[in-house]
């Protein structure tokens, strides 16, 4: 069982790894330094980094959760991940690298002109503050219980405490910082599930050969679904909405490109996505085979345990007396590196874009983009501070999965905007882009509300975001421009 003085502990030795790596990256950082990394990073590093970064605290108890109704279904969409991040690498890393871009977004003001790149910001503005502050609050909940809770602290003073702390390790090292803490966060991220896997193997007298037979015996490995077109599941629709997900939320997201940007030429970036996509395969694998364990083991060990449905079970497994402490302390270790991680990137990410792309600050004023920097920077911890208490107040999990709902849509104007640029060479009126960026997810709404009555039972799933996406492209091709 994990007491509120182990918890502690742990979180307390984790903070001070984690300050020390800042400490010794954020030395003699400039704006170059925040922003890019100075475009010094090794590639393999970033790679390894990158891993830590596509992992959320939601990540790390949703995907073992997700298996007894999901069944491995999830690697269909990585599938598709695997396909786009090869996109991203051969297409859009040499684009951003050609133009010297510091913001993704500053190629939708060079392509089309100032409407188009303002909108493309705070999109992705919206999306990645709403989508952070969820994953931060619902790791939050989780320290609330096990340590803010018993000491009598309010919930408030814990969003503050946290978002104090990744402001914090963030505030000079920017990009530089959170590539290697991503690291860090890698290396204890892979450590926690493979030492889960191998303690609840022990606990159910499994060698490896055991544990192999006991999960892909198991009904919950099913990868592939080609049976029902309206299933979630179906293999069509979550391996191309893998592809256009992973070319919109890493190709067109400031968070994740930040780090690709910091390496020192395009291709040393490409072979850092490369790589990147290998690895996640294998560790989402990982995830995926612990949740068939933990469900296979809440079964043997009966009781309360199966009652525990989907993001509960790891939790109630890992904390809650059922193994030898150690996997409680590794869970708590890997939440906590996935929560601080998430937020630390996506509070730079967020910072670079609202300087650059919002605000416009002059980078040729070192001395003043600093200043704008470091005022945005506290300004983006308090606002995510607030976002976070406010989803405490509404404690609703509808309102979470509104959230996510909503950063889908704000992904397909992107996707669609970037596509057209791309593949297309006319000029378009820029000063209607924002009209039709704002119609496009207003139809797509209006499409997913209604499909199962107008599309005889059809369910929209992820492959929301290419219609969305569509509907944008086909938006810019009536905005085209005559020639003269």
């Amino acid at each position: 069982m994990i007491t509120p003085l182990i918890a502690s502990l742990t979180v307390i030795l984790y903070l001070a790894v984690l300050f020390s790596i800042s400490y010794v990256t954020s030395r003699k950082t400039d704006n170059a330094g925040f922003f890019v990394g100075g475009r010094q990073s090794s590639w393999l590093v970033v790679a390894i980094a990158t891993i830590g970064s596509t992992i959320s605290g939601v990540t790390f108890v949703s995907v073992p959760g997700m298996v007894q109704t999901s069944h491995f279904a999830y690697l269909q969409m990585v599938m598709g991940f695997v396909v786009g991040q090869l996109v991203i690498a051969f297409v859009l890393v040499p684009l951003y690298y050609r133009l010297k871009l510091v913001s993704v977004y500053e190629y939708l003001k060079e392509r089309f002109g100032m409407e188009s790149y303002r909108t493309g910001a705070w999109f992705f503005f919206i999306s990645k503050m709403l989508g952070a502050a969820v994953r931060v609050y619902l790791v939050c909940l989780t320290l609330q219980i096990l340590i803010f809770e018993p000491l009598g602290i309010p919930f408030l003073l814990n969003a503050i405490v946290t978002m104090l702390v990744v402001w914090f390790y963030t505030y000079r090292g920017g990009v530089k910082t959170v590539i290697w803490t991503d690291l860090f966060k890698t290396m204890c991220l892979v450590l926690s599930v493979v030492l889960c896997i191998y303690f609840i193997a022990q606990q159910m007298g499994y060698n490896l050969t055991g544990v192999c037979q006991a999960i892909f015996s198991s009904d919950m490995s099913q990868v592939f679904f080609f049976d029902d077109v309206n299933d979630r599941r179906f293999f069509p629709k979550q391996f191309f909405a893998g592809v256009f997900t992973i070319i919109a939320t890493t190709g067109l997201d400031q968070d994740l490109m930040q780090r690709n940007l910091s390496c020192k030429n395009s291709d040393e970036s490409r072979k850092n996505m490369i790589v990147s996509i290998c690895l996640q395969f294998v560790v989402i694998s990982l995830f995926l085979m612990l949740g068939a364990l933990l469900y296979i083991f809440s079964a043997h060990v009966g009781g309360e345990l199966t009652q525990c449905k989907g993001d509960e079970l790891f939790t109630k497994v890992a904390t809650g007396g059922y193994l030898p402490m150690m996997v409680g302390i590794l869970f708590l270790i890997g939440l906590i590196a996935a929560a601080f991680g998430a937020a630390g990137s996506a509070l730079t990410a967020l910072t670079t874009s609202f300087t650059v792309d919002i605000l416009n600050a002059d980078r040729s004023d070192e001395q003043g983009t600093a200043r704008t920097r470091r005022y945005v920077h506290a300004g983006m911890a308090v606002m995510m501070a607030a976002v976070i208490y406010v989803f405490s107040l509404l404690n609703n999990t509808s309102v979470i999965d509104a959230v996510y709902i909503l950063a889908s849509y704000t992904y397909g104007p992107i996707l669609g905007m970037f596509a057209f640029g791309i593949f297309m060479k006319e000029s378009v009126r820029d000063k209607y882009i924002p009209v039709v960026a704002l119609l496009a997810p207003v139809i797509c709404f209006i499409l997913d509300s209604n499909s199962e009555i107008w599309f005889n039972g059809y369910r929209f799933s992820y492959e929301l975001l290419i219609l969305n996406a569509v509907l944008t492209f086909v938006g810019l091709c009536l905005l085209i421009k005559k020639r003269q």
